[in-house]
């Protein structure tokens, strides 16, 4: 890998500003590898790089990831693009539908661990590894094939992706994200993890778990849930992994409405769930979407605020979901 990587920070050095774009509402493994890929080309170049991402950080794990780790993050919404000789996308892909770069706009790294989307021969480094369980990963080898030294606040931040990314290398993990967690927990700040892991929350968030159940329906071995308006979109996700606990589901989709967006999130206990498959068939021709085997998100924009259209767009996604799953759909009944 050395020579590629190399390669990679030759073509780097003295072309100008630099652009690192997480996905749209930031996980910890976008954040994560946007600071490290910042840091390798730090340590390697000299030149600095500006973070950015669209949508909010919502999540209070994120929030106190950002504040405690001291990630300086700008939305993109802030930034000229145009003085930005390079532009590099990290835990997304361009025309992936979860970033907030204009259409058309010149991309020239990526390195990413979910499935390609298509092909560009015009950028010059794509690092696409769909085997691996987090982009952190990637980038922990990178630093690593560089001799780069890792200082205690990167090493949380790299940690913390990994260990939320795979859950606790319990959900689709490799080889290389258990080298990389077992490598970096002896070197991570444990009470800052703890602080991490344990945010306060505020009134609001009980309030949407409440909801969450009163509106979650069971399809058979399927749960369906839609928060309605969303304060935090990260929620739908939150939500999904907590309903998949439910006994006797073994799929979840969850559904939150967010800035004219309904945000989408799929889980699932099944290894073989091609979940990332499912949910593109599920919003062709309406959204866009994409994810792994047993995790997948999806938008599907320019959703009015109101019951109805939200209710019609549930109704169509749910039959949706049962034809993508070749399953025939099941009477509902109510979660509680």
């Amino acid at each position: 890998m050395t020579d590629s990587v190399s390669s990679m920070i030759e073509w780097l050095r003295g072309r100008g500003k630099i652009l690192i774009v997480c996905h749209d509402n930031p996980d910890p493994d976008s954040i994560a590898a946007a600071v490290a890929l910042r840091h390798l080309i730090l340590m390697k170049t000299g030149q600095d790089a500006v973070l950015s991402y669209g949508g909010v950080i919502g999540r209070s794990e994120n929030r106190k990831m950002v504040e405690l780790l001291e990630i300086t993050l700008v939305p993109i919404c802030e930034l000229n693009l145009t003085q930005f000789a390079v532009v590099c996308v990290v835990d997304t892909q361009p025309d992936a539908g979860n970033n907030s770069l204009p259409p058309g706009q010149p991309v020239h790294l990526v390195i990413d661990h979910h499935p390609p989307k298509k092909k560009h021969a015009d950028i010059f480094w794509i690092d696409i590894r769909e085997n691996y369980g987090a982009s952190a990963t990637i980038l922990y080898e990178y630093l690593n094939d560089q001799e780069v030294s890792i200082n205690t606040k990167l090493a949380t931040s790299l940690f913390y992706a990994i260990k939320s990314e795979t859950q606790d290398l319990g959900r689709e993990w490799s080889k290389a994200d258990r080298e990389a967690y077992l490598k970096l927990l002896p070197l991570s700040n444990n009470q800052i993890l703890y602080d991490i892991i344990h945010p306060q929350v505020s009134r609001n968030y009980f309030s949407t778990f409440a909801t969450a159940l009163k509106n979650a329906r069971i399809y058979g071995e399927m749960l369906v849930f839609n928060l309605h308006k969303v304060e935090n979109p990260d929620l739908v996700a939150e939500l999904a992994d907590f309903l998949l606990r439910q006994q006797g589901v073994n799929y979840v989709l969850g559904m939150g409405w967010f800035n004219t967006t309904q945000i989408l999130s799929m889980r699932s206990l099944n290894p073989e769930a091609k979940l990332g498959l499912v949910i593109q068939e599920m919003v062709a021709g309406i959204g866009t979407a994409g994810g792994h085997g047993m995790v997948a998100g999806g938008q599907v924009r320019d959703i009015g605020e109101d019951e109805q259209s939200q209710q019609d767009l549930e109704q169509r996604l749910i039959e949706r979901m049962f034809h993508a799953l070749n399953v025939t759909q099941s009477p509902a009944e109510p979660l509680i």
